[in-house]
């Protein structure tokens, strides 16, 4: 098949965190399985302009990746040049898939694809959900589902999402809407990984991702006062100015001595904050899946997950690590259980690596994927 992936962003913008990564690892992961994968996006990386070609094939992996420039309206990354290029190029490809919802290009793929009859499929990335759309731009993006999402989503060829809790959150719109596909996310299966945790890093409890309100970090520094012998890392971009915040409130609980900052970890350093951890907490108030969570998994690390979290019942049925509401004290309870049992956490770390490999591979994903392209395909 020869698939178009439109994303807003994409590799080298890798400030915006987990979108990327998984798009890029199932467009990897297609090309292998040998598929023709092209991705249209932008050149838009924060406020300033990744350094790639525009308007020509680059190749990533095997993906053919097109940037296009974004000069106004960026935050909604608009481009008149990707527009032009999606109209003569649209009908050369079987399908198209869409990542994420209230962005112009999403709106300006549907409605090509549904001028030119081209069956598309939409992947919302865990934005469609009626409590954060509350807490944030309520009247804009409410105005935006009326007058473009709800017919986008509606007339797509089918919606993937990537956990039961992500269906679920679709529900309250009470949008007619296409076939759903749950098929979770991938990831790289580490080459070797070493079980023994380093010494001088025991204790320590790793949040790994944006330093977001949406990832309830706000509790999680509360929950601190909670584990008195237990030091936290927090490594993510801070977009939104939002670190200050969390500092008055370690100041307030009188544990800022025992929370550290350390800015995104890419590469290499991510993966030894992984494996030095003694586990990851990842208390969201909302998210979707948690592609962090099978990241900290594969390198044997234990994980403490809220029920908010898209991977919570992975968690829970594979015994990778521990399910709890993020009350301060109910999660310092956790934390604390495998503080004091660091035999228990091995024994999760190695049931959160089996389940991970058997399941999450990309490999594995990306034949389940094929099927649902090759549905959506025919059917339409």
């Amino acid at each position: 098949m020869k698939i178009l992936h439109i994303v807003p962003f994409y590799i080298p913008a890798y400030r915006y965190g987990g979108p990327i990564w998984v798009v890029h690892g199932l467009c990897k992961s297609l090309t292998l399985q040998g598929h023709e994968v092209h991705v249209f996006t932008t050149n838009v990386d924060g406020p300033n302009n990744s350094d790639v070609p525009l308007g020509v094939p680059v190749d990533i992996d095997g993906v053919k990746v097109w940037y296009y420039p974004s000069q106004r309206l960026r935050r909604l990354y608009y481009s008149p040049d990707m527009k032009k290029a999606l109209k003569q190029s649209i009908n050369s490809f079987d399908l198209v898939h869409l990542h994420s919802v209230f962005l112009w290009p999403t709106l300006l793929g549907a409605r090509i694809c549904q001028k030119k009859q081209v069956p598309y499929l939409i992947t919302p990335h865990g934005m469609l959900v009626k409590d954060l759309i509350k807490r944030k731009s309520f009247w804009i993006k409410s105005l935006w589902i009326k007058l473009f999402e709800q017919y986008t989503l509606e007339h797509a060829s089918g919606i993937h999402v990537t956990s039961k809790l992500e269906e679920e959150e679709l529900k309250p719109f009470a949008f007619k809407l296409p076939p759903i596909f749950m098929i979770p996310n991938g990831i790289d299966i580490p080459d070797a990984i070493t079980q023994k945790r380093a010494k001088d890093n025991e204790n320590t409890i790793l949040f790994l991702g944006r330093v977001n309100w949406e990832k309830g970090l706000d509790r999680l520094i509360e929950t601190m006062a909670y584990v008195p012998k237990g030091k936290l890392i927090i490594a993510g971009n801070d977009e939104e100015a939002y670190q200050k915040t969390l500092e008055q409130i370690a100041i307030k609980n009188a544990v800022t001595n025992r929370i550290k900052f350390i800015g995104p970890v890419y590469n290499q350093d991510k993966e030894n904050v992984l494996k030095s951890a003694s586990m990851l907490v990842l208390p969201s108030y909302s998210e979707n899946f948690g592609i962090v969570v099978l990241e900290a998994m594969s390198y044997g690390c234990p994980v403490i997950v809220t029920p908010e979290v898209g991977l919570a019942d992975v968690v829970a049925k594979s015994e990778a690590g521990l399910v709890c509401e993020g009350d301060p004290d109910i999660l310092g309870k956790n934390i604390n259980r495998l503080l004091d049992n660091p035999d228990l956490g091995v024994e999760m770390g190695n049931m959160g690596q089996r389940v991970v490999k058997e399941q999450f591979s990309w490999a594995v994903i990306a034949g389940q994927m094929e099927g649902v392209y090759q549905k959506v395909s025919t059917t339409n």
